[in-house]
């Protein structure tokens, strides 16, 4: 079965194939480095709902059209309206529930950039397999000034640790797949003409496999993680309301580097 919730063939959108026990998902807007727009956001959970509900889906993997990026952030366009983007975070967090909720193995095949939302929706995954040039972080401090929510920031941290995510996000280092690979982040690094294959290997020994065992192990680990999640709305607020945010949006769109305030 071939899903494609998008009916315009060019538009950036997500791709759903479904064969046998494995769901392939895939980031399709390569001009843009698979950035994500609104609508793929919202595509992202309605495949999550579909697949939910489809018993008979044992694995799905993930990754971006092209070689260039598993998905590069969001589209920066979509942060012009500035009064909206606090609300847009908290239904991006929606989002990344659903996904990261699924009730069977998740995993990621990463050419390329994982950065911002890509960062995050590899880590969402059970699994992440790169190429060896592969990079990952967000450097928002660099690009737009914004900020993570406590649900992002706790699910990042308990996947790659506190001081990882300080390089990430204090420095706007972007970190190197042998590192990760090293830390355990990445379960595995194949060379382009390999991914595929290592991708697939590694779904054909999860389908084997208990599945209600997998799924216990991944609502609870998700529900430990988002337990006792502080109430962050006002610091993410100042952020999103601040000169900085606003003059990172505008100086990005124009691609010149920011004139930072800290107001």
């Amino acid at each position: 079965m071939n899903t494609t919730p998008n009916s315009t063939h060019n538009a950036p959108c997500l791709q759903l194939e479904v064969t046998g026990v494995m769901a392939r998902i895939t980031f399709n807007n390569p001009s843009a480095r698979n950035a994500l727009t609104w609508p793929m956001y919202e595509q992202l959970k309605a495949i999550c709902d579909q697949l939910t509900k489809m018993p008979e889906i044992r694995v799905a993997i993930l990754r971006g059209a092209g070689n260039h990026a598993f998905v590069s952030g969001s589209d920066i366009q979509q942060f012009v309206d500035l009064k909206k983007n606090v609300a847009y975070e908290e239904a991006v967090d929606h989002i990344f529930r659903a996904f990261q909720h699924l009730p069977f193995p998740t995993i990621a095949l990463i050419e390329g950039v994982a950065t911002g939302s890509g960062l995050l929706i590899a880590t969402a995954c059970d699994f992440r397999i790169s190429t060896p040039e592969a990079r990952f972080g967000i450097p928002v401090a660099k690009t737009l000034g914004n900020c993570l929510s406590a649900s992002n920031l706790s699910w990042l941290s308990a996947h790659l640790g506190v001081p990882m995510i300080k390089r990430m996000l204090l420095t706007a280092e972007l970190i190197k797949a042998p590192e990760l690979l090293a830390s355990g982040f990445l379960y595995q690094i194949a060379s382009a003409e390999e991914i595929t294959q290592a991708g697939d290997a590694l779904a054909a020994t999860m389908t084997a496999l208990a599945p209600l065992t997998q799924k216990s192990t991944k609502i609870v680990l998700a529900q430990l993680i988002e337990s006792n999640l502080p109430d962050c709305a006002a610091i993410m607020r100042e952020t999103y309301n601040s000169s900085d945010f606003k003059e990172g949006v505008k100086s990005f769109l124009e691609g010149r580097p920011a004139q930072w305030q800290g107001k």
